[in-house]
């Protein structure tokens, strides 16, 4: 979205890719017990890390976040009375589907963690059961866990964001003339958090990094619209790839190290790297523009929320062994899920929001009224 209400199409295109490289990671942590060391080490410890990221592709979304939620907020007539029922519509609706149809496959296809590799990500990260109690819990994305759609971790931080809104807005708009800065700072909050185990230290300050892209967004297309700006443009983009996965590639040096989580932090800063290219470099925007990023990036959420439980459920159904052919066809198929998801589901949301946003404004309106006639009749009393 942007100030004129327009949609941006690259922006939707580096989310349609960061769901896409979620959805690898999360194969490739399937597969990486039954891997070679040395081979899973290239795989990690090198650029290719770049395509299964998962992760750091939660930094790209927690960016866009905050630039694309931020936008409509800082255009004139923006209405919080409209914007925080919609906002948890739009989140909850699609959350507690994916939540109930995830929790349906644990009940129907037995689990038995026993049968998985030891400490492997289907062992550790996947429920093998279910009850009531369990995805009530989970459906508040207040939780710190979420065996059932473990996905679901980064929707708690994006609710977080979403009722702070105002607070990071306002923040934003005060420090933007300092907003690189800032922008350290938050990385710096970002290495303190990880540091100390704070999971909202650690997360909450790479929304920021998007809310400062949103107020300072006319400024950064302006920046790179001269020659020499575009010809930095390709050496700008290795830079944010290489900040994003540093603490990958540095691994063999630094793990266990105080540096391993600086590097981590940086990863806040590759991400918002990448989005500002996404909207100022025409390549990016290209690239992002094609048809298959575009339908990516439409079915985004939906991907993202509904893939992690059918490879879970393949793997246990098809059996540990059998890993390969559950990431053959758990792939495929959970972009034909999500598409059906987001037909089904998200874009019902969508109009359940509208209508949310558009009753909790009705009765802002009602309310604003009623104490504006109350206040004249007082004024009227004190006057007679």
């Amino acid at each position: 979205m942007s100030r004129n209400g327009n949609r941006i199409g690259s922006l939707d295109g580096l989310r349609g890719l960061a769901a896409g490289i979620v959805l690898i990671h999360h194969a490739s942590l399937i597969a990486e017990p039954w891997l070679d060391p040395a081979g899973w080490a290239v795989l990690t410890q090198s650029p290719l890390k770049l395509l299964i990221a998962g992760s750091e592709a939660v930094m790209v979304f927690f960016v866009l976040s905050g630039l694309v939620v931020a936008l409509p907020a800082l255009r004139p007539g923006f209405s919080w009375a409209r914007y925080f029922p919609a906002r948890l519509f739009r989140l909850y609706v699609p959350v507690i589907a994916a939540l109930g149809a995830a929790a349906l496959l644990v009940k129907v296809i037995p689990r038995d963690a026993s049968t998985m590799p030891d400490d492997s990500w289907m062992q550790d990260a996947q429920a093998t059961s279910v009850s009531a109690g369990d995805v009530l819990s989970q459906m508040t994305l207040l939780r710190a866990d979420y065996p059932i759609d473990n996905v679901l971790w980064s929707l708690r931080w994006e609710l977080f964001f979403s009722l702070l809104l105002p607070l990071y807005v306002w923040v934003a708009l005060r420090v933007r003339r300092f907003a690189v800065p800032v922008g350290v700072l938050t990385v710096v909050l970002m290495f303190a958090g990880r540091a100390s185990g704070n999971s909202a230290l650690a997360y909450l300050p790479v929304f920021l990094l998007g809310t400062l892209i949103a107020v300072r967004f006319d400024d950064l297309r302006g920046l790179a619209a001269g020659p020499r700006a575009r010809r930095a443009l390709p050496w700008v983009a290795a830079l944010a790839g290489t900040m994003l996965i540093a603490s990958w590639l540095a691994r063999p040096l630094t793990a266990g190290t105080i540096a391993a989580d600086v590097l981590w932090a940086l990863a806040g800063a590759g991400a918002a790297l990448l989005v500002i290219l996404a909207v100022i470099w025409p390549r990016a925007e290209r690239a992002l523009g094609t048809r298959p990023m575009q339908w990516l990036g439409r079915i985004s959420f939906s991907l993202y929320l509904v893939h992690a439980p059918i490879l879970a459920t393949l793997c246990y159904l098809l059996g540990a062994e059998r890993w390969w052919l559950a990431c053959l066809i758990g792939v495929p198929l959970s972009l034909v899920a999500a598409a059906a998801f987001h037909a089904l589901v998200e874009r019902q949301s969508q109009v359940l929001a509208r209508r949310a946003g558009a009753i909790g404004e009705a009765l802002a309106e009602r309310a604003s009224v009623r104490r504006v006639g109350a206040a004249r009749k007082v004024a009227l009393a004190r006057a007679q």
